[in-house]
């Protein structure tokens, strides 16, 4: 195990109708608010109203920016940026999924930032300041209510990129399993693939002597495994909504990857292939992570009979090391299949004729990944055998 730093300040507020503290919760902040969310579905499952009730207990000023898309674009953020500086919000405060957190974490840091924000994810410029920000979580997945995290897409020129600094953790995050009842099939299934492949970037790992850091990402997986099928045969089953609210926020709020080298290759592949093709990230990491994982295993061989056996419960009698390993990746590709994730690109329209252009931007600042480093060659190799 490696030495480490754990940071995490987000006040998680967890359960039925603790959306009844948002307005206690925002006051310490201030006043002047942007209220950030997607398409509408907050007004229509009533959510907006109650957050807007909530804004007015402590006399509130509040100014929208609603149409977040699915992959936030930097022409919306800028939007938002514009709102802060003119109306001088005080406080950013993100109600939806985590493409609506993302694009909340951008606005907040670019609001106090001179230049333009996609300096923040071509390393340009480093994050000195961010406006407060809180979130009320409608979808299990990003796990953003509870990191630093954020991924933004220049549409003009399709790129997609991410930011990330302590200074845009959320001060608080409401996670109520209610709010996520209502979250359509296909959103609920990107949204476990999107979970499950947060805890693979961190559990496929060369670094060594770390059971409770294996344990820990053992446990998110199996979590999310049971709950996910039963949440997507009924969709008000609060107990299967809670389990994987929680889990999507433990994959990735610092506390699985501690003392251990990561890997996120997977993830720099796939936001590539949204940067061009807008499709959804759950659905990208769906299709693309088993063929890094059969592209990868060797390096590590032991580490995926270890997924095998302890998070698919493949029988190792008789089976050589290669053949468990491969019956783990075919049993992680099953689930997906099951659940209706797709398993290939070309299920969803994309064909071979950008794969030169999205294996160069994957590797632009150099070969990603740790397990394996992947130059050109690996990524075009994954994306083509992804096809």
């Amino acid at each position: 195990m490696n030495a480490f730093e754990l940071y995490n300040p987000t006040k998680l507020v967890f359960g039925a109708g603790k959306v009844q503290q948002l307005g206690q919760l925002v006051k310490p902040y201030g006043t002047r608010i942007l209220l950030v969310y997607g398409g509408g579905s907050i007004k229509r499952s009533g959510l907006y109203d109650e957050v807007m009730a909530q804004l007015q207990t402590i006399g509130a000023t509040v100014h929208e920016l609603s149409g977040i898309e699915p992959n936030p674009r930097l022409s919306t953020v800028n939007k938002g940026i514009a709102i802060c500086r003119e109306a001088k919000i005080e406080f950013v405060l993100a109600v939806g999924g985590g493409s609506v957190l993302d694009a909340a974490k951008a606005i907040a840091a670019g609001a106090l930032y001179e230049g333009d924000v996609w300096d923040f994810t071509v390393q340009k410029a480093v994050i000195q300041a961010a406006l407060p920000i809180g979130t009320v979580l409608t979808l299990a997945a990003t796990g953003s209510e509870m990191n630093g995290n954020a991924v933004i897409s220049d549409w003009d020129n399709k790129l997609k990129r991410g930011l990330g600094s302590k200074l845009v953790y959320p001060k608080f995050s409401i996670l109520d399993p209610k709010l996520t009842f209502t979250v359509p099939q296909d959103q609920t299934v990107n949204g476990i693939v999107d979970i499950m492949s947060h805890v693979f970037e961190q559990y496929f790992t060369h670094t060594q002597d770390i059971p409770l850091q294996s344990r820990f990402a053992e446990s998110v997986l199996l979590t999310v495994i049971d709950n996910g099928e039963k949440a997507l045969a009924n969709g008000s089953d609060y107990e299967a909504r809670a389990n994987l609210l929680l889990a999507g926020t433990y994959a990735l709020n610092g506390t699985l990857p501690i003392g251990i080298v990561s890997d996120w290759a997977t993830h720099g592949i796939e936001h590539e292939v949204s940067a061009i093709y807008d499709i959804a990230h759950g659905a990208g990491l769906a299709i693309i992570f088993p063929n890094w994982m059969k592209h990868v295993y060797k390096e590590g061989v032991e580490r995926f009979v270890q997924f095998a056996t302890r998070v698919w419960g493949i029988d190792p009698t008789g089976k050589t090391d290669d053949e468990i390993a491969l019956a783990g990746i075919e049993a992680t590709r099953a689930y997906f299949t099951r659940i209706g994730a797709p398993a290939t690109l070309g299920e969803l329209g994309i064909g071979g004729d950008q794969l030169d252009r999205m294996a160069e931007e994957a590797v632009r600042f150099g070969p990603i990944g740790s397990f394996k480093k992947l130059n050109k060659d690996d990524v075009k190799a994954i994306l083509q055998s992804s096809l």
